[in-house]
C-alpha cells in the first residue's frame, strides 16, 4: 500500500490531471490511499470530492510580483502553509507527493522537501509556472506534457486525460453524443469553448455568427463558461450551454473545434484527433501560443490571435473550412498523430519509478 498525495487545481485544466493520475492510481490498486491538496476557492472543491476523493486544503498564497502589504506578509503566510503541509504529510503518514502546479503545490514541495518525501513534478503548460520551476530543482522525477518544456530533467508523458477521454481514442458514438445534446444526430457540428471560465471575445463571435453557421448546414455546441453573461439557449441546429460535466460527449459530437489553448484542451483534443482553431488568452505570459505549437505545426490545428476571430473570419475562412471534408479529415490525422491517449499511465510509470 502507498499513500499519495497530489497536489494542485484552480482550473479545470489543472483538477483533471490531478484526477486522471488519481483513477489510474485507484485502477493499480485499490489498497493505495489518495489524498488530494488544493485551494477553498478552486474548481476542486467540487471535482475532487464529486470523484470519490478526499480533499486537503492549504491558504491560497499568489506569488507577490510587486512590494506591496501583501509582499510584506507573504513570506509568514508562505511558512504557515508550508507548516500546515508538513502536519497533513506526516498525519497521513504520505510515501510521494504528486505535484500539478499551482497554489498548493509549491508549500507542499518545501514541506516534502524536509521530510525526505519523494517530489514528482507534471507541468501541464510549454512554459512552466513558478511552483513547478520550484520543484522541480529537488524532484526526484518531472513529467512534461509538451515536448521542450524547460525543465530540469524533464520526461515527457503528455497530460494524464481522464478515462472518459481515453476512450474517445478508440471508440466513440458521434450519433448518440450529439442526441445528449439535443443536436441532429447526422448533422456535421461544431464545439465553441473558452474552458470553464468562458471566452468573452469567442462567445461573441459565434453568438455574432449563428446564422451564418445555419445557412451552411453547421449545428453548433457552444459552451460559454459558467461566468458568461450569454444565457443557455436551445434553439434547433444552435445548443449553448454554461457548463458542461460531459466534455467526452461534446468532443465525440464534434467534427472541428473553436477553443482557447489551455494545455488541458490541447492535449484532449490531439489525442482523439479533433481538429480545432485555437484562440489563445490574450491576457498573460503567453503560455497558450507555445501550448499548441507543435499541434500547428504538424498541421492539426490553427491558430488564431484573439483581436482576429471575427463574425468576418467565421464567414471567409472557418466555414469554408468546416464544410471542406478532406481538409477536416487531413487535419485529424494530423492532430491524432501528434496527441497522447496515455498520459495517466505513462506519470503513473514515472511515480512508481522514485518508490
Amino acid at each position: 500500500m502507498t499513500n499519495f498525495l497530489l497536489a494542485g487545481g484552480g482550473t479545470a485544466g489543472h483538477v483533471n490531471p490531478l484526477l486522471a493520475l488519481a483513477d489510474a492510481i485507484r485502477s493499480d490498486s485499490t489498497s493505495h490511499r489518495i489524498f488530494a491538496l488544493g485551494t477553498v476557492e478552486g474548481l476542486e472543491q467540487q471535482l475532487v470530492p464529486q470523484r470519490g476523493y478526499e480533499l486537503l486544503t492549504v491558504a491560497r498564497l499568489p506569488f507577490p510580483r510587486k512590494l506591496n502589504s501583501y509582499a510584506l506578509k507573504f513570506p509568514a503566510a508562505f511558512s504557515k502553509a508550508i507548516a500546515e503541509c508538513f502536519k497533513i504529510l506526516q498525519d497521513n503518514k504520505i510515501d510521494v507527493v504528486v505535484g500539478f502546479g499551482g497554489y498548493a503545490s509549491a508549500p507542499a514541495y518545501l514541506a516534502a522537501r524536509k521530510l525526505g518525501i519523494p517530489v514528482v513534478v507534471h507541468e501541464a503548460n510549454a512554459l512552466p509556472g513558478w511552483a513547478n520551476k520550484l520543484g522541480s530543482r529537488f524532484a526526484a522525477a518531472t513529467g512534461v506534457a509538451f515536448r521542450g518544456t524547460a525543465l530540469k530533467n524533464a520526461t515527457f508523458v503528455g497530460m494524464p486525460l481522464r478515462k472518459e477521454i481515453e476512450a474517445l481514442s478508440t471508440n466513440s458514438d458521434p450519433a448518440a453524443a450529439r442526441r445528449y445534446f439535443g443536436l441532429d444526430p447526422k448533422t456535421i457540428t461544431l464545439l465553441v469553448t473558452g474552458g470553464s471560465l468562458g471566452a468573452k471575445k469567442i462567445n461573441q463571435t459565434i453568438d455574432e455568427s449563428r446564422r451564418v453557421f445555419s445557412a451552411a448546414g453547421i449545428q453548433v455546441l457552444h459552451i460559454v463558461g459558467g461566468k458568461s453573461e450569454f444565457d443557455e439557449v436551445s434553439d434547433g441546429d444552435y445548443k449553448r450551454i454554461k457548463y458542461c460535466d460531459r466534455m467526452d460527449l461534446a468532443i465525440a459530437a464534434s467534427n472541428f473545434a473553436v477553443a482557447r489553448a489551455g494545455a488541458s484542451t490541447v492535449s484532449e483534443f490531439a489525442a482523439v484527433g479533433l481538429p480545432a482553431v485555437y484562440v489563445p488568452y490574450p491576457v498573460g505570459n503567453g503560455e497558450q501560443k507555445f501550448n499548441v505549437a507543435d499541434l500547428i505545426s504538424a498541421g492539426g490545428g490553427l491558430l488564431v490571435p484573439d483581436k482576429d476571430f471575427t463574425a468576418d473570419y467565421v464567414a471567409e475562412k472557418l466555414i469554408p473550412l468546416i464544410s471542406n471534408t478532406k481538409a477536416l479529415s487531413t487535419m485529424a490525422a494530423a492532430a491524432k498523430a501528434n496527441g497522447v491517449s496515455d498520459g495517466a499511465a505513462r506519470l503513473l510509470k514515472l511515480v512508481q519509478g522514485v518508490l
